[in-house]
């Protein structure tokens, strides 16, 4: 089969995808499939890229996928078209998946998803619903604290909120009365700690608002907690958990822990740092809270109708012990620090075959689609 690797995009996450979609490409069965790349510069233009790319980040393990931007090789795309979708200069590339390692706007938030589904053609990873609703924090969070699922205590501001200096400094001195300092600020709908502070005071709590609005829209206010960070990476179709498909059982692997050396886990300690934290697998716990942990786990992928991979991310209280639900990442990071493949690699799941097992999900999932009536 075909498969294209889709790279790159416009987010403040494109050069870790470039890293991410590495590791995805070297990590594809060439004796089942041929990868083709294509990357998404920064302004949104999509590029088929050269055999000669793939060969070398297949050969070398420290290499980064690069976009070249080649007019002649500009990709369109035709909606409707089936494995014929995607084409340069008029012919069809022949693509029976996509791989979109894309993270962030405008690749892990719905929109690239729905152009998939409007091209008909099988893609890795959740759909158009689950995509977005993941993408927005506090969406998340109403959806999990309907579902009785453990959440930390939050607030979010809007932009609105900022054309009324009554409103806001309501919310503001709202916010410091109900949850207290620290405080964490994160734009609702931003990935990899993008826009993220830590506030101990009001100056400070004022200036990661303002940094946070550069990110975002809607800006989300939690208690900080003095906490362990765990996570545990999750695959399976929740919709569908066909019983004839192993790939679409919903499965929650070995949880690890995360451990900062940074003030909290940001983005150049989840990406740029390798001494930014030390990552612990399995995470020392003891065996009931592991299995607390994924049971609650696959409880947050399910209710959130989450489909092919995610890595769900945990808070435990050092002081009380309590588990807290933190956020849901739709496509994780695939880089060689990443979590997600070495969590599953800790379960017996090495690289390979989870990309495998994704592309088997993604095509599954297709077919299951495509049975379903659209017409009278």
């Amino acid at each position: 089969m075909n498969i294209a690797v889709i790279y790159g995009g416009k987010s403040g996450e494109h050069e870790v995808s470039c890293i991410s979609a590495s590791s995805v490409a070297r990590n594809i069965d060439t004796t089942k499939h041929t990868v083709v790349l294509i990357g998404i510069t920064k302004d949104g233009r999509w590029y088929k890229q050269s055999q000669a790319l793939f060969d070398t980040i297949k050969k070398d393990e420290k290499a980064v996928l690069t976009i070249t931007e080649e007019e002649s090789q500009l990709i369109s795309i035709i909606p409707g078209a089936e494995k014929g979708s995607f084409a340069v200069q008029g012919k069809s590339l022949d693509i029976d998946v996509v791989f979109p390692v894309l993270h962030g706007t405008y690749g892990e938030d719905g929109t690239i998803q729905g152009l998939f589904e409007m091209a008909d053609i099988p893609y890795v990873g959740c759909g158009v619903m689950a995509s977005s609703v993941t993408m927005d924090k506090e969406k998340t969070k109403q959806i999990w604290a309907q579902a009785g699922l453990p959440i930390v205590p939050y607030m979010c501001m809007r932009r609105s909120d900022l054309n009324d200096s009554a409103v806001y400094d309501a919310l503001f001195q709202k916010a410091i009365d109900t949850l207290g300092f620290p405080l964490f600020i994160k734009p609702c709908c931003a990935g990899s700690s993008n826009g993220a502070s830590r506030a101990n005071t009001p100056k400070e709590f004022s200036m990661a608002l303002m940094d946070a609005f550069q990110w975002d829209d809607k800006v989300l206010i939690e208690k900080a907690i003095s906490a362990r960070e765990i996570e545990c990476s999750v695959t399976g179709n929740a919709t569908t958990a066909s019983a004839d498909c192993e790939a679409e059982q919903v499965k929650a692997y070995i949880p690890g822990e995360i451990i900062p050396t940074h003030t909290f886990y940001d983005y150049d300690a989840k990406y740029t740092d390798p001494d930014g934290a030390a990552l612990q697998i399995p995470a020392n716990l003891s065996k009931e809270q592991i299995e607390q942990v994924r049971s609650i786990a696959i409880k947050a992928y399910t209710v959130l109708d989450a489909a092919g991979l995610s890595r769900v991310d945990f808070f435990i209280d050092k002081n009380d012990g309590t588990l807290y639900l933190n956020e849901i990442n739709t496509m994780p990071g695939f880089t060689s620090i990443s979590m997600f493949p070495k969590m599953c690699e800790a379960a017996g799941l090495t690289f390979t075959p989870l990309t495998e097992l994704l592309i088997t999900e993604a095509i599954k999932r297709y077919a299951d689609r495509k049975a379903l009536r659209t017409s009278l």
